[in-house]
């Protein structure tokens, strides 16, 4: 191996080590409290090392929630790929959605800036709106198997986008005091009556 593959190499891996110590140590303190002084002391190294690889700590956060998004993506398209029917896809989808968010809440914290500003003001247009494509085809092919209104298929799909996405964030916000059961349950019946009304 050559001079320059050894330091690019060194150099990923220095990388690599900054975006798993600030994954973990938000996962201990949360995004709030997540410094480059912090990053740096739990790598062993000083913070100039660290802004060799990252302009800010928003740089940081914004690699960080690219790949929650990408993490989601393998998700939903693996819950799609078990199913036929575009109701079963979507029911598969939603559901799919709804664990990644729980199993992975410091990410999704991340991604939709709950609790937080979001990362990237923005910048992450095609990593966002996977989940929302996702069931837009969905409803779109639901509602073109029912014979309904076509050009209401991006208002609806809207719709369950944002009554999934407030269902998520209340639960994240508010988990001492509302049961999970009741949540998920609701999920379900959004879900079906959403189905059902297109």
């Amino acid at each position: 191996m050559g001079l320059h593959e050894r330091r690019q190499r060194e150099k990923e891996s220095i990388r690599a080590k900054i975006l798993q110590a600030a994954f973990s140590l938000a996962k201990t303190d949360g995004w709030a409290s997540l410094s480059i002084r912090k990053i740096a002391d739990a790598i062993e190294y000083s913070a100039p090392v660290v802004y060799d690889h990252f302009e800010n700590k928003e740089a940081i956060l914004y690699e960080i929630s690219i790949n929650g998004f990408h993490c989601l993506q393998i998700e939903l398209l693996k819950a799609q790929k078990k199913h036929e029917t575009p109701e079963d896809q979507l029911t598969a989808i939603v559901d799919a959605y709804w664990n990644f968010a729980f199993k992975n809440k410091e990410y999704y914290q991340l991604m939709f800036g709950l609790g937080m500003q979001c990362s990237g003001k923005g910048l992450m247009k095609e990593e966002f709106s996977s989940f929302q494509d996702m069931i837009f085809d969905c409803t779109y092919e639901i509602i073109k198997k029912k014979g309904s209104n076509e050009d209401s298929a991006c208002h609806s799909s809207h719709a369950l986008f944002s009554a999934v996405h407030g269902l998520i964030s209340i639960m994240m916000m508010r988990n001492d005091d509302i049961p999970s059961t009741m949540n998920k349950t609701t999920l379900d019946e959004t879900v079906s009556a959403f189905i059902k009304s297109l």
